[in-house]
């Protein structure tokens, strides 16, 4: 049985760590990872979420972070420059700055209501390696890094109390692990009963039920997540800005989109009024998803739905072969480039599905394409798009370039991970 208040505490003495002047450097600017090879001495004896200090080679303060000497990024940075105490005051009120950040979202309300957004962007909120999404009622909480586990029995409360004093209070948290935080909670003995999916009651922190689908408000429109065991956190929420930007567009076209997933592109383009959408997906229970989102939305009534399941290079070029064309067509891929030797692969891929989507985009009709690679430079991503079309003979008008919306923040190369082109053919 899970308990919060049996995970394991931090060492009451840090860490003092000395960097290499490559990675001082890097500090210096306020990246907020250290590498093992980036560290000179002191981290014999540390345990995972131990506070680590780095110090420069005068031994004045660089940083201070979270350990983890089973990870290729040993120190997690929580604070850059002056030296910070990292206590319960310290997590309250960085929480509190990430929701401060959010608060247009938090009290939306009527046309506009949005109720699935992310709360904590990880580094990008000064909280590295940690992702908070909010469904609703429901946190949803993903480490990427077991460092955090000694300190979830300051960040949980802290997440929960501030979700109150926004006057939007939740009732349940779902813990999910990235893989191999998962791997090591299932090694260790002192993290018993912590699992992905863990659902706990927002009052008790003790293990809790939860019914889903949890449906959510977007921008007025209604979607389903699925905190447990749903892709990432339950639902892709960095596309919203970009989504509503299509349903802007959307009245009277006919709407191809393009790994579609669980159909948050086709949504909104049914409630701007499109008068046709074609939601393709290679898995079949993300369409049927699709198909349950559109059902919660009265207003996508009128639009006729088809869907397709399919490999999307496979299935445009026969699309293509028929002769089809459509106003609008939307190509958001997952990442192609999960490591830095895929990039030359995905943007071969980039590539190929410029100049198939081409072939579906009517005269005057708008091509939506999206990366979500980190590892993929934002101008190399739409020379690589601007350059196909050019190959393909096909040339835009209206081009608009499109990233991150305010609850993705990004302050680092690394974070900048989203872009979207909007261009309109000639």
């Amino acid at each position: 049985m899970f308990s919060l208040d049996a995970l394991p505490r931090p060492s009451d003495k840090r860490l003092a760590l000395k960097a290499t002047p490559a990675a001082e450097r890097q500090l210096r600017k306020r990246h907020p990872w250290l590498y093992d090879g980036g560290i000179t001495s002191g981290a014999d004896g540390g345990k995972p979420g131990d506070l680590a200090v780095i110090f420069d080679k005068k031994r004045a303060f660089l940083a201070i972070g979270l350990f983890d000497p089973d990870s290729p990024i040993s120190v997690r940075v929580l604070h850059h420059g002056k030296p910070a105490t990292i206590d319960s005051g310290w997590w309250r009120s960085t929480i509190a700055d990430a929701y401060d950040r959010r608060r247009s979202l938090i009290t939306s309300s009527g046309e506009r209501a949005t109720t699935g957004y992310r709360l904590v962007n990880g580094e990008n909120d000064s909280l590295p390696g940690l992702i908070v999404d909010r469904y609703d009622h429901v946190l949803v909480v993903k480490l990427y890094s077991q460092a955090w586990f000694p300190h979830l029995r300051d960040v949980l409360p802290a997440l929960v109390a501030e979700a109150d004093a926004a006057g939007a209070p939740v009732d349940r948290v779902v813990l999910r692990l990235a893989r191999t935080v998962q791997q090591q909670a299932q090694r260790r003995s002192d993290v018993a009963g912590l699992h992905d999916g863990l659902v706990l009651d927002a009052e008790t922190f003790q293990p809790a039920a939860l019914d889903e689908p949890v449906v959510f408000s977007e921008n007025g429109l209604l979607f389903e997540s699925y905190p447990i065991r749903g892709q990432k956190t339950g639902h892709f929420l960095d596309q919203r800005d970009n989504r509503q930007r299509v349903r802007e567009r959307a009245h009277g076209a006919r709407v191809l989109d393009v790994f579609s997933c669980t159909g948050g592109f086709s949504v909104y383009a049914a409630a701007g009024g499109a008068r046709s959408v074609h939601s393709m997906d290679l898995a079949g229970e993300a369409i049927e998803t699709a198909k349950r989102n559109m059902a919660l939305n009265p207003a996508t009534s009128t639009t006729h739905l088809q869907t397709t399941v399919g490999d999307a290079f496979e299935v445009m070029a026969s699309m293509a072969d028929r002769g089809e064309r459509y106003d609008i067509v939307i190509v958001d891929p997952p990442s192609f480039a999960r490591k830095q030797g895929d990039v030359p692969r995905a943007l071969s891929a980039y590539r190929r599905l410029t100049k198939l989507a081409l072939d579906l985009v009517e005269s005057d009709g708008l091509l939506v394409q999206a990366s979500c690679s980190s590892r993929i430079p934002s101008a190399e991503f739409f020379d690589t798009v601007l350059d196909a079309a050019a190959d393909a003979g096909v040339e835009f008008d209206d081009v608009t370039e499109t990233g991150h919306a305010l609850d993705h923040p990004a302050t680092f190369a690394e974070g900048y991970y989203l872009k979207a082109l909007f261009a309109r053919r000639r």
